[in-house]
Formats: structure tokens, sequence, C-alpha cells
């Protein structure tokens, strides 16, 4: 049995750490919402984001992060993307026992253009600093809370503690694999969300089936160019965190970027999206910092330049469509061998 906190008490983070109960680790996980934290312990449900489930009594909330993380080695960092550096200070000032972080969130940061790792990496010193583990797959914690078989990847540069979370979490319901290449894994689970975005303007705007699995299948050829020249191996494009994610994301109302792509499509301006939606979207803040990288890189994406006008410049995505459309012949098979000829896809 471990000692492990949950870092932020969200759907995905009360998911996995129902997963850890069931595993018979001891549970802690942190909000800063002193009202969460009480429902928690003594409602023993999150109805905010995991209604109508009934959470172990095993499984203890606190509002003071330092006491959430007293004796504790592991952390699940399940944060938005824009809150980890000012989570990860506060979790600097208050422990003094090195710490493997789990970290399951999935962006890039915009401007910097750091992978979350990079991040992790950066905000905590050294000698807090065991080990950076991302989990990440097809994973929607809709169903992850109902026991639904759910397969996922975990990686790192250090394939013994990829290892010790794969044994963490994995059970009859919750199968984990092991991946080495960790900027594979993130890449491709932080950009499925931009073309989740892109599928959900299609089905807003009615386009039906046959739009979707061309957007998905150049989507993931756009995710494997930019992984690709960013060191990450092409196969894991292939895998749970690229095909898999990006089916999973792409298809189901579960998925938040999906859904607030629908609305796009169906005519609303971004800021009523994201008031309408109430949680964040990942995919808005990746889009930008995608963006910015195939422009340093000088990587062919498309569907996310398309997304980012609009997104940013207000273009209406029925003209952004259109474009893509109407942009100039090429041969899929010349374009494939291209980058497998770099050592890409």
């Amino acid at each position: 049995m471990e000692k492990v906190t949950v870092v932020g008490a969200g759907s995905w983070g009360t998911a996995l750490a129902l997963v850890l109960a069931d595993n018979d680790h001891e549970v802690r996980i942190w909000s800063h919402r002193q009202e969460q934290v009480d429902e928690i312990n003594t409602k023993h449900t999150n109805s905010k984001y995991v209604p109508s489930i009934e959470l172990p009594e095993t499984i203890i909330g606190y509002s003071d992060i330092g006491k959430a993380l007293e004796d504790v080695g592991t952390i699940v960092l399940a944060v938005p993307t824009k809150a980890i550096r000012e989570v990860l200070q506060k979790i600097s000032q208050v422990t003094l026992t090195p710490l493997t972080i789990i970290h399951v969130s999935k962006g890039i940061e915009p401007d910097t253009l750091k992978r979350i790792s990079e991040m992790i990496e950066e905000e905590m010193p050294s000698t807090l600093l065991k080990d950076v583990v991302v989990l990440s797959g097809p994973s929607h914690a809709e169903e992850v809370v109902l026991r639904h078989p759910t397969t996922v990847t975990v990686s790192s540069k250090n394939m013994e503690s990829a290892e010790y979370v794969q044994d963490l979490f994995i059970n009859q319901h919750f199968r984990v694999y092991t991946n080495p290449d960790i900027v594979g894994v993130e890449i491709g689970g932080a950009l499925k969300n931009i073309i989740a975005l892109a599928a959900g303007i299609t089905d807003g705007l009615g386009y039906g089936d046959n739009a979707k699995a061309a957007l998905i299948t150049r989507g993931l050829a756009e995710i494997s160019r930019l992984g690709s020249t960013m060191g990450a191996n092409p196969l894991t494009f292939a895998g749970l965190t690229g095909i898999g994610d990006l089916i999973v994301t792409c298809t189901s109302v579960h998925s938040r970027n999906w859904r607030a792509g629908n609305l796009l499509g169906k005519g609303q301006s971004l800021d009523e999206v994201l008031e309408n939606m109430g949680m964040v979207v990942e995919g808005v803040r990746t889009t930008k910092a995608a963006y910015q990288l195939a422009k340093k890189m000088d990587v062919s994406m498309p569907i996310t330049f398309a997304l980012y006008d609009v997104l940013f410049n207000n273009q209406s995505p029925k003209d952004a469509v259109d474009q893509l459309m109407a942009r100039g012949k090429t041969n899929e098979m010349a374009d494939l061998f291209n980058y497998l000829d770099k050592g890409t896809m």
C-alpha cells in the first residue's frame, strides 16, 4: 500500500483517486475550495464533477496543501495547465520529501512552448523532485468512475518510475501500459484536443461522418509531423496516446473540447462558449501553443492554423473549412513518405 496525494479535485483527479482507492492505497485529495473538501469528507461525493458517484471513505479531502503532502512521496498532479506553475510553487514551499510527480493534464504552455514535464522540472527544485511520470490515453473520467474498462499509458525518462506508476494504478478495470517516449506521449495527449475542437466544429456545422473521418486522419498526420520534429517516436502516435486518445476525444459528448467546438460550429463566440462550459477547455490554449511551435519549427499544420484563425482571428468556422477544402493538390503517400524519410510520419 502506498500513500498518494491527488492535487486537484476535478473530474479526472477524482476518477484517479477512485482507482487508487480501489487498489487499497491511502489516498488524499487536495482542493483549494473548502466546501468541496467538506463534501468529500462528510457526504463522500464530489457532485459538481462526478455526480451520482459515491466515493470510498478512504479518500480524504484536504484544503491545506501542506497537510495533504505530509509524509507523502508520490503525487498525482491533476490541475489545468495554466495553474501548474502556481500549484508547483506552493508544493515546493511546503514539502521536504523528494516527490515522484505523476502529471495527468494534457497541454502545452503558450509562449514558452514547454511540455508539462518540462514545466515541472523548471518549477521544482532538484532536491524535491525524484521523477516525473506522465499518465495519458483515451480515458473519460465519467467512464472511469463507473469502472468501465479503460486503458492508458505511463511514460517517464526513468522506466523504473513508469513501472512503479503502472503498478500503482493497474487493476481489472484500469489497464496501464508503459512507453519510454515521454515526448510523444505528452504531445499526442495535448494536440488531440486541437483536433477534437475542430471535430466538434464540423459536427456543429452539420457536416457529418465523412468530414470527421477526414479530420481525424489528417489531424493525426499533423500531430505526427510536429511531434516527430520535436523528437518523438512516430510509432507512439499509432498507440493509445495518439490515435486512441484522438478517437475518444473527437467522437464523444463527454469531451469538453468536442462540446466546445460543437458550440462554435453552431455560431457561438469563443467567449460565450467558455462561459457556457464552466470548465477548462485545454484545446483553446494548446491551439495557440501548437500554432507557435509550428511557426517556429516550420511544420505544416493546416487544420491547426485554421482553428487558430477561428479562435483568435474571428474567422467563421464555415469559411475556415472552405479554405481547408480549397487547398492545393497534394499526394497523400508522397506526404507520408516525405516525413518517414526524415524519421517522422
